[in-house]
């Protein structure tokens, strides 16, 4: 068995197609999404389309759950009333069938890769999708946050890291970011998304189980123009955020 993994699309639909394209070069049985599919980014629609076109199952995210019950608190910071903005925009451009598809994702599935070994995938942890498991998380958060699941492997998205992490007999895997893979450089503290796009391979073959983390460069002129050709507000200021 040997599974695709990807996540945080958020509406990039450029990091997209370079992540599927590296995909076709790999014989897998089965692509999986870990949701954030269409928030935040350039190309909300056209993402959507081309994910469902996959046929692959979805998981829901918390940024799915929230265009399908969207919510605006108020608040004075700058940045925050940004991410509105995006977000009202988002929401003019999904009609009723990409709402649909947007309902038809799952909280959590679990795959059997082969005799007693399964991967139980969700969001952000199996009871919710917006908690966050990183390489710093206690044991005992983390246990408490994936207590009563059972599964060689848990993979979850919503961080935006990559991460590898054995917890007690199970390994806890995030694939990373398609859409907008954050990362923060040591040297200065700064956000950026780097110009690559992060997906994961997991197999299992004949007892042997194999994780492999994958960055995808990806073409930032052509991410620009499909920006700027959208009619996303804030595009400079989106755009900003991908570096070199």
């Amino acid at each position: 068995m040997r599974i695709a993994i990807i996540s945080d699309l958020h509406g990039n639909l450029v990091a997209l197609e370079a992540v599927l394209a590296d995909i076709a070069r790999e014989a897998i049985d089965q692509l999986l999404c870990l949701g954030d599919v269409a928030l935040l980014g350039p190309q909300p629609r056209a993402t959507i389309a081309r994910l469902q076109a996959t046929g692959c199952p979805v998981i829901m995210g918390n940024t799915d759950a929230w265009l399908l019950e969207p919510q605006f608190p108020t608040t004075n910071d700058q940045e925050q009333r940004r991410h509105h903005d995006i977000a009202r925009w988002t929401l003019e451009q999904l009609g009723d069938a990409e709402r649909a598809f947007l309902r038809s994702f799952q909280p959590t599935l679990r795959l059997e890769l082969g005799p007693g070994v399964t991967l139980l995938a969700f969001h952000g942890s199996p009871r919710s999708n917006t908690e966050v498991i990183r390489a710093t998380t206690p044991d005992e958060a983390l246990a408490a946050m994936l207590a009563g699941d059972d599964a060689t492997i848990f993979v979850g998205g919503h961080t935006h890291e990559p991460l590898l992490r054995r917890w007690q007999d199970a390994i806890v895997l995030n694939p990373g970011s398609v859409g907008l893979p954050r990362e923060t450089r040591r040297a200065t503290g700064a956000l950026r998304n780097p110009p690559w796009a992060e997906y994961a391979l997991v197999s299992y073959t004949a007892g042997h189980l194999y994780i492999d983390l994958r960055r995808v460069p990806i073409d930032l002129r052509a991410l620009e123009a499909a920006t700027r050709a959208s009619g996303m507000p804030h595009s400079d200021w989106w755009l900003a955020g991908w570096t070199t």
